[in-house]
């Protein structure tokens, strides 16, 4: 019988808490497999990994790798993954128990009537550890909850608010039929796993549930503003891949709130690239984002001026290096402490 969800587990290095993750997908039985990726890790991430998948052999598979980064290890899930739906959760976050019977009860019941979604929605919550605080991320004032629905019958979004990877669930053949690649040794995809596959999506469904929990915190974490700086050379790498992953003729044939949502999607990543890329004053940065604007006027003038016509980026680009790394930084700490988005 072929299992409901395919859980992906990319894990580097995740012995201290990848016991956690894994003990909390468990709780769906049966129903999943559980498809641990060693990506080259040099602790005992290997070894825990395989001793999950010895003693639960009919749920959980551990696959080992060369490193190749967090892409590499969703790329491969999407690869072995057998399940009807697929999920990522990362090795250092976890999934609510209540929340995912509560999935998986709905799963059936329209699998079992031949009628499943291309893409299940729920919420996800942001555990801030410096403070032992919760923030909810839910999407009730843009979706239909507990029924299925089309991109005609959403709502726009906020400014800062847009679907993430962790409140993602597609269904694996979808996923496959997109064609996505996500890129080796390169933070950030999950912006690509929010963007590039979501075109394809014609009939979803929202469960207003809290289930994937985002642990964050950690100074190690990617979305520090110290690592986020470091990093510049990877957001724009991401960013590049989602500007020509769609061409401007292929967004503008899709239906008016899709449409609207894949801009929304472009328009929140650009904004967030210039605020990786303008913390520091470099002439590699300045030659790098040149160039992600010069390959896209080369490959698709029409998107290129859709994306400079965007308010924001417009804004920014009317403004010095320095002034966009300031209110890049100050919207960004904004945002961090009243919406509890992030952590720096």
């Amino acid at each position: 019988m072929s299992k409901l969800i395919s859980f992906a587990v990319p894990s580097y290095n995740s012995q201290a808490y990848l016991n956690k993750c894994i003990d909390s997908l468990l709780v769906g039985g049966d129903d999943v497999e559980i498809i641990i990726v060693n990506d080259g890790s040099k602790d005992n991430t290997a070894a825990i990994a395989d001793e999950y998948a010895a003693k639960y052999p009919n749920i959980v598979k551990a696959v080992h790798k060369p490193n190749g980064g967090h892409g590499s290890g969703v790329n491969k899930g999407i690869e072995l993954a057998t399940g009807l739906f697929y999920k990522v959760v990362d090795s250092d976050d976890w999934v609510d128990a209540t929340a995912l019977k509560k999935i998986i009860s709905v799963l059936k019941e329209h699998v079992a009537k031949g009628e499943q979604a291309d893409l299940y929605i729920t919420n996800f919550v942001y555990e801030h550890v410096e403070d032992d605080t919760q923030y909810v991320s839910r999407y009730t004032k843009y979706f239909p909850t507990d029924k299925f629905f089309g991109w005609q019958d959403t709502k726009p979004m906020r400014l800062w608010n847009y679907v993430l990877m962790h409140s993602l669930m597609y269904s694996t053949e979808l996923l496959r039929k997109s064609g996505m690649i996500l890129p080796e040794h390169t933070f950030y995809v999950d912006n690509i796993y929010a963007y590039q596959p979501i075109i394809y999506t014609k009939k979803l469904y929202y469960l207003d549930v809290d289930f994937y929990r985002y642990y964050i915190g950690r100074s190690d974490q990617s979305v520090t503003v110290a690592n986020m700086t470091k990093r510049y050379t990877q957001q724009l790498r991401v960013m590049r891949h989602m500007l020509l992953c769609h061409s401007y003729d292929e967004i503008e044939s899709q239906p008016k709130r899709l449409k609207q949502q894949l801009y929304h999607q472009l328009n929140n990543i650009m904004v967030t690239t210039y605020f990786f890329t303008t913390q520091s004053d470099d002439p590699e940065r300045r030659k790098g984002f040149a160039d992600m604007w010069r390959e896209l006027k080369e490959k698709d003038i029409k998107l290129y001026k859709k994306v400079r016509s965007f308010p924001l980026v417009r804004l920014l680009n009317g403004m010095s290096w320095k002034s966009k790394g300031r209110l890049t930084l100050s919207t960004y700490k904004f945002l961090t402490k009243h919406v509890k988005l992030g952590a720096y």
